[in-house]
């Protein structure tokens, strides 16, 4: 089937992306749809290997979390913490982790990711801890450079995100960034990862969709 004119661009800018991850020692990926990307992430992994994710629309949208409670991977699921003590297990769990998924807020032409978070657990296993991170993300995230990145959290992903959480910041009831300093503001932890120390440990498979915020 002939690709159309998005589609096209989707693999051309992303064969960039993929080359710019490269030099900094970041995997890069791309599935023209959500049903192979998920059956990328799963060949990744090995049998029995223990995975974990974070909060994320594109992970939901794709089925990537269905898939892996379904698959033969010991599952961290951090939702099944009923206590304090259990969900400091759980995350003690997740640092040590085979692999962890996530998505990411934006990435750069240059292959720099950018993300911003609320209590930071998900930023926090991105810089250290499980073995792999493998990031699914849709070609919505493609933005020009880092300052574009924080834009956009600001504009396309806090306020719909504070809207689905049942966040009381002004953004959810406005549709725009005030800058808060409210106690259910998301936007506390800012982190731009620019290299991977370890070779190969983030893996980043984009998406020729729109995925999440």
């Amino acid at each position: 089937m002939e690709l159309s004119p998005k589609q096209r661009y989707y693999q051309s800018v992303a064969d960039t992306i993929i080359k710019n991850l490269k030099k900094r020692q970041m995997e890069g990926y791309y599935c023209p749809d959500r049903e192979s990307a998920v059956k990328l992430a799963l060949e990744l992994m090995p049998d029995n290997s223990s995975v974990a994710w974070g909060g994320s629309m594109t992970l939901i949208e794709t089925g990537l979390i269905d898939a892996l409670k379904k698959g033969t991977y010991q599952v961290i699921d951090r939702e099944s913490a009923k206590t304090p003590a259990q969900q400091k297990e759980i995350y003690a769990k997740i640092c040590g982790c085979d692999f962890f998924f996530m998505s990411t807020n934006a990435i750069t032409l240059d292959g720099e990711l950018v993300n911003v978070d609320g209590r930071g657990s998900r930023v926090a296993f991105l810089c250290f801890g499980p073995e792999n991170v493998v990031i699914l993300a849709g070609m919505n995230k493609l933005v020009e450079d880092v300052e574009s990145g924080c834009k956009r959290v600001r504009v396309a992903a806090a306020p719909p995100n504070t809207a689905r959480l049942g966040r009381k910041t002004p953004c959810a009831s406005t549709g725009r960034c005030h800058d808060c300093h409210s106690s259910d503001c998301i936007c506390s932890q800012t982190v731009i990862t620019r290299h991977s120390t370890i070779p190969g440990r983030i893996k980043v498979i984009l998406i020729g969709e729109e995925l999440g915020y």
